[in-house]
């Protein structure tokens, strides 16, 4: 992985539910801290497009997708332990 690679993330939310927030605010933290000015964080809000979340194969959220750089990672929940998010995204060395 490049050291200033740009990262993209689709965050599947269900409008304001309690874990849907909680997904929101701990990407957004996540992101500041080891991302800053490296990332892009797309919300969709799966009651509003419900197609677009079928397409991606989301069926539970909140869902956050990594699409770049590659793989594509994915992962469920609302991101409340940092650093299993960041191994599950394929992102601890940007954590070191």
């Amino acid at each position: 992985m490049k050291p200033h690679a740009k990262f993209k993330f689709v965050l599947y939310v269900a409008d304001d539910t309690q874990n849907s927030v909680l997904a929101v605010a701990n990407l957004t933290a996540l992101c500041r801290e080891h991302l800053p000015g490296r990332h892009e964080i797309d919300d969709v809000a799966v009651f509003k497009e419900p197609l677009r979340a079928l397409a991606d194969r989301v069926f539970m959220t909140p869902t956050l997708i990594k699409l770049t750089p590659l793989p594509v990672r994915r992962i469920v929940g609302t991101l409340s332990q940092p650093e299993k998010v960041l191994q599950a995204l394929g992102l601890e060395s940007v954590a070191a």
